[in-house]
C-alpha cells in the first residue's frame, strides 16, 4: 500500500508564475491525486509578474512536467537566452562590455584555456584574458543565434528563456487545472491562527472559511501569510544593494531577434532590454536615494529614443531581501513573498522552482518537522546569501565615477566576510576556486560565472604594469579558439528563423509590462 502524504491538503495563496508553477510542482508529486491542491487567487490584486527572463534552470521545469518548448514558448511569446551582456559597467579599456555565458560541454576545452589566461593575467602576463573570445554562447549571442544545433552536430547546450510574464501565468493555470489543481477566484479577508500559532484556516470575501493542513505563500510584496500572519522577521539587503525602484515599458522589435538580454549601466542603476517575439521588454532598475522616479523614467525615454513617443511606463517598488525562515511553521513563502535580489542575473524564478523541489522532496520523504524546517531554512538562506554576493561584485566592481551613485557603491565597505576574502584573493593573484566551493559561494553561482564577472570587468593588474609571457603563459592559441567557435555556431540556427518554424498557438499580446 503506498503511503498518504504527511500533509493532504496543501493551499497556495497567490497566483501569477510563481503560485502557478509551485503548484504545478506540487501536482507532479508522487503522491498525485492523494495530495489536494488549491490555488486562491485574488481578482482584486494584480500580479506583479516573475521573470521576463531566466536562468537554465527553467528548462528542467518544464521537462518534469513533460512540457514541449513547441507548445510553451508560442504561447508565452518566448525567445531562446545564452546568456546577458553587460555593457558600460567598467571604464577599463577593452573591458567597457563583456557577456555572461551559460557555459556548457562545448566549453569545457576553451574554459581551461580561458581560466589559465585569467591566472596568467592576474600574475601580470600580458595575455588576453577578456571571457566573450571563450565560450560558445557569446558567438551565438553575437549573431542572434538560438541555442539548438542541427542533427548532425550533438552538442544541446545551456539555455534560458525571455518570455511574456502574463502569458506564463496563464499558460501554467491551464496546465494547473489540467493535472488536478483547484483554482478559486477569491480575495482573501483574514488569515486565521490556530492556538499554537499555525495558521488554520483563511477567510475568504463572502465570509468563505477555507481549511488546510499546509500552505503556501505566494502573495508578493505583500507577505500576507509568512509576514503579516505568521510576523515573520524580514532581512533587508538595503546596505548591500542601493535600488529600490523600477520603471519597465515596452517598445516594438523588427528585424533579427537577439538571444541575449542586454543589461546597460546608466546613471543611477542600470536598463535592461529582452527580446520576446512581439517586443521588446524594456526598464530600469534604480536607487531613489540618487533620483527621482520622474528623473529615472526620462533617462530610460532618452536612452530608448522613446522621449516623445506615447509609451505607457509603468512604476514599481522593491523589497529588497528576504524573510528570516521561509519555511516557518505550516507555511512556505515562494517567490517575491519569500524574497528578492534585484533582477540583474534573473534569478527569482531560479528561487521559486529551488524552493519547490526542496519542499516536494520533504514532502515525499514525510519529514516536516522542526529539524527539517531549519535545514531546509538554512540551505535557502545561504543560496540567497551567495546569490545577494555575486549580484553585489557587479557594482563593488564597477569603475564608473560619473555618477555619486555608482562612485557610492565602488566605495561601498557592506560587503559579507566571505565576499571580502574572495575579492582580496582574486586581487592578490592566488587561486580562488577553493574558496568558491565552500559555504555561500558553494551554493550560488558556479566558478565560470565568478571568473566572467572578475574578468570581464578587467579586474586585473594595471596594464603599464604587465610583462611578457612566458612560453608556457602564451601556449594557447586564440586563433584555434576563434576558428572553433566560429565553425561550431554555424550548426545554430538565425533564432527569428527557428520561432517562425515553432508551431504557433493563438495567442494575444499582453499588455502590461513586467519586471520580473
Amino acid at each position: 500500500m503506498e503511503a498518504d502524504p504527511p500533509v493532504r491538503r496543501i493551499v497556495v495563496v497567490g497566483g501569477g508564475t510563481a503560485g502557478w508553477m509551485t503548484a504545478l510542482t506540487l501536482a507532479n508529486t508522487a503522491y498525485g491525486s492523494r495530495l489536494e491542491v488549491t490555488v486562491i487567487e485574488s481578482p482584486q490584486v494584480a500580479t506583479i509578474g516573475v521573470g521576463e527572463g531566466s536562468t537554465p534552470f527553467l528548462r528542467r521545469f518544464f521537462e518534469d512536467l513533460g512540457i514541449e518548448e513547441a507548445e510553451w514558448m508560442p504561447a508565452c511569446n518566448a525567445t531562446y537566452k545564452n546568456g546577458i551582456t553587460f555593457d558600460k559597467w567598467s571604464t577599463r579599456p577593452g573591458f567597457e562590455s563583456y557577456f555572461h555565458a551559460f557555459a556548457s560541454m562545448l566549453d569545457n576545452l576553451t574554459m581551461t584555456q580561458f581560466i589559465n589566461n585569467v591566472h596568467s593575467r592576474l600574475n601580470h602576463a600580458d595575455v588576453y584574458a577578456h571571457p566573450d573570445r571563450f565560450f560558445i554562447a557569446s558567438r551565438l549571442a553575437r549573431d542572434c543565434r538560438a541555442p539548438k544545433p542541427a542533427h548532425s552536430f550533438p552538442f544541446d547546450i545551456w539555455h534560458g528563456y525571455h518570455f511574456d510574464a502574463t502569458l506564463l501565468g496563464a499558460f501554467l493555470l491551464r496546465k494547473a487545472l489540467e493535472r488536478g489543481v483547484r483554482h478559486v477566484a477569491r480575495h482573501v479577508n483574514e488569515v486565521i491562527l490556530k492556538d499554537n500559532g499555525d495558521i488554520g484556516s483563511l477567510r475568504l470575501e463572502g465570509d468563505e472559511i477555507l481549511d488546510a493542513d499546509f500552505f503556501i505563500d505566494c502573495t508578493g510584496f505583500a507577505s500576507l501569510l509568512i509576514g503579516k500572519a505568521l510576523k515573520t522577521p524580514f532581512v533587508p539587503y538595503a546596505e548591500n544593494l542601493f535600488n529600490n525602484a523600477a520603471i519597465a515599458l515596452a517598445t516594438p522589435i523588427d528585424g533579427p531577434i537577439m538571444s541575449q538580454t542586454v543589461s546597460t549601466a546608466l546613471k543611477n542603476g542600470w536598463a535592461w532590454k529582452i527580446p520576446l517575439t512581439n517586443r521588446y521588454g524594456n526598464g530600469y532598475v534604480y536607487s531613489t536615494d540618487y533620483c527621482s522616479p520622474e528623473q529615472a523614467e526620462t533617462e530610460l525615454r532618452a536612452h530608448l529614443g522613446v522621449l516623445d513617443a506615447d509609451v505607457p511606463a509603468r512604476h514599481l517598488k522593491m523589497r529588497v531581501g528576504r524573510v528570516a525562515e521561509s519555511w516557518n511553521r505550516n507555511c512556505l513563502a515562494v517567490g517575491l513573498a519569500q524574497g528578492f535580489i534585484e533582477p540583474l542575473e534573473a534569478t527569482t524564478l531560479l528561487f521559486v522552482q529551488r524552493t519547490a523541489y526542496m519542499f516536494v522532496a520533504a514532502l515525499e520523504k514525510g519529514d516536516l518537522g522542526a529539524e527539517a524546517r531549519a535545514n531546509f531554512n538554512q540551505t535557502i538562506n545561504v543560496q540567497f546569501e551567495g546569490t545577494r554576493d555575486y549580484i553585489v561584485t557587479h557594482y563593488k566592481t564597477n569603475t564608473r565615477t560619473d555618477t555619486d551613485y555608482w562612485r557610492a557603491n565602488a566605495a561601498n565597505t557592506h560587503l559579507s566576510r566571505p565576499l571580502r576574502h574572495l575579492l582580496t584573493t582574486w586581487l592578490a593573484s592566488k587561486p580562488i576556486i577553493p574558496g568558491l566551493k565552500k559555504g555561500v559561494f558553494g551554493q550560488g553561482y558556479p566558478t565560470m560565472s565568478w571568473y566572467s564577472l572578475l574578468a570581464g570587468v578587467g579586474l586585473f593588474p594595471d596594464p603599464q604594469h604587465m610583462r611578457p609571457p612566458t612560453s608556457e603563459e602564451a601556449q594557447h592559441d586564440l586563433a584555434q579558439i576563434d576558428n572553433l567557435l566560429e565553425r561550431s555556431a554555424m550548426n545554430y540556427p538565425d533564432q527569428r528563423e527557428l520561432l517562425q518554424r515553432i508551431p504557433l498557438k493563438s495567442r494575444e499580446p499582453s499588455l502590461q509590462v513586467y519586471l520580473w
